[in-house]
């Protein structure tokens, strides 16, 4: 192809085809990280402005104009009338264009001491940051719905299984709130995500620093990030990485939810009846009148399965990869933004179909028709009687029959130790549930006063 057909950008002629496939859909997914990129380069400008050199690169003026129209681009993304054309490639050129045109030379200042590599690394971590905030608040809220629902039928009967298998007397409240529970351990697995990406990559440029005195130290904090990465190339290394433990951290909350969904559908079955799904989160057949499908609950492990391989491909694009930038990570932007974006859509779906989950007692209590279920516990009571335990083991199971009629809630109620289901400790969970809340949303809500600040 003759150099007049290519397509001009920002960084050289390029032929279309090549163009189109390095591009990819970065013009559309980027449209999410613009108001990152706002406040990344607004925290760069700044900086320039204060660099301590014999030379001025952005002044004052300069700083206060480029700041007014980057909180005039924030606000046309916000508003969905920000572009990014092909040419552009990304956010990042496509705001340097914009910037330009509105300001002239001083639009083509503002790349000075960075590369698009600490540029990107920089939004995705902010991106991330803020999108792991709310994925948390949207688990606590399902956990707090389970963990009323528990409280609510608290010691209502359920046969706990194994296998599948009628294994030994549970509760309702004992099934919901080791959901969540899970749930909570699984924050505690995001907050790990959060901390690496809460470190910041700015000024490392293109993983080898620059021969300018930048304060790497004051974008950070004007960013609102607890630290730097200290070595450069650590931080050019880490892209990638950042996503995948995102990713693999949102896996773990996923498997919670795809096992809890499992469970959903199969006591919601006739054969079982425990539950009922309110029928407005159920489906109907195109055929079948009588027909209210889980289809929800079916989504959530097909979604689960999805997230699991999601975390998979964003390792998999690292392995064997040299170190330094690599075009392979541009794949990984995608990968965490679909993984953000489906544990949320899940979360939010299963809350309310918990908040609207009714309970049968009746059905519940029938299913102890099985002697069996009783057999570990009345083994445990010739015990307590002075019976070696495989004795009273091989007893009761030569007597399996003896059992059948014991009462299911006289069951519960033995059983008082810390988390057995007599004695779960809702207000603790309840306690954790809040101060949880209000630690993720105080750092939250100071991260964003951090970044309004700097587009006021």
């Amino acid at each position: 192809m003759s150099v007049k057909n290519a397509k001009k950008t920002v960084v050289g002629a390029i032929d279309p085809e090549v163009l189109k496939f390095t591009v990819g859909d970065d013009p559309e997914l980027d449209l999410r990280l613009v108001e990152w990129d706002c406040y990344g380069t607004a925290a760069h400008v700044i900086m320039l402005s204060r660099m301590k050199a014999d030379f001025t690169i952005v002044s004052r003026e300069d700083r206060i104009n480029v700041v007014r129209q980057l909180a005039k681009i924030r606000d046309s993304a916000r508003a969905g009338t920000f572009k990014i054309t092909p040419e552009d490639q990304d956010c990042h050129l496509a705001i340097e264009r914009t910037l330009t045109e509105a300001l002239g030379e001083v639009g083509k200042r503002i790349h000075t001491g960075r590369s698009r590599n600490d540029q990107s690394a920089t939004a995705i971590r902010m991106f991330l940051r803020e999108e792991l905030d709310r994925t948390v608040f949207d688990t606590l809220d399902l956990a707090e719905a389970l963990a009323k629902f528990g409280r609510r039928f608290g010691l209502t009967p359920m046969v706990g299984r194994t296998h599948l298998q009628p294994a030994m007397p549970s509760s309702v409240g004992a099934w919901a709130s080791a959901w969540a529970e899970e749930l909570l351990d699984g924050v505690g697995i995001v907050e790990s995500a959060r901390a690496l990406a809460d470190r910041c990559p700015l000024g490392s440029a293109a993983s080898y620093g620059v021969p300018l005195p930048i304060n790497r130290n004051l974008t950070a904090r004007l960013l609102g990030f607890s630290r730097p990465v200290h070595n450069v190339l650590a931080a050019g290394n880490s892209r990638g990485k950042v996503e995948a433990a995102a990713v693999a951290a949102l896996s773990q909350t996923m498997i919670t939810l795809s096992r809890m969904a499992q469970d959903l559908i199969l006591f919601s079955m006739p054969e079982f009846g425990y539950f009922s799904l309110p029928k407005e989160f159920c489906t109907g057949s195109s055929i079948m009148p009588q027909k209210y499908n889980p289809d929800v609950c079916e989504l959530v492990r097909s979604k689960a399965a999805r997230v699991v391989a999601l975390s998979t491909a964003a390792s998999g694009i690292m392995v064997g990869m040299p170190g330094g930038y690599n075009r392979d990570l541009q794949d990984t932007k995608k990968i965490v933004m679909e993984a953000v974006d489906t544990t949320r859509a899940c979360l939010v779906v299963l809350t309310r179909l918990v908040r609207g989950l009714k309970v049968d007692s009746h059905r519940l209590r029938a299913a102890f028709d099985d002697p069996g279920v009783f057999a570990t516990d009345r083994a445990l009571q010739l015990v307590a009687g002075g019976m070696p335990f495989r004795d009273a083991y091989h007893e009761v199971r030569d007597h399996l029959e003896d059992l059948r009629g014991m009462d299911p809630d006289a069951a519960l109620a033995a059983k008082t130790h810390l988390g057995a289901p007599a004695a779960i400790d809702y207000e603790h969970l309840f306690e954790d549930i809040s101060f949880t809340r209000t630690m993720w949303r105080s750092r939250n809500s100071r991260v964003r006063q951090n970044l309004m600040n700097l587009l006021h």
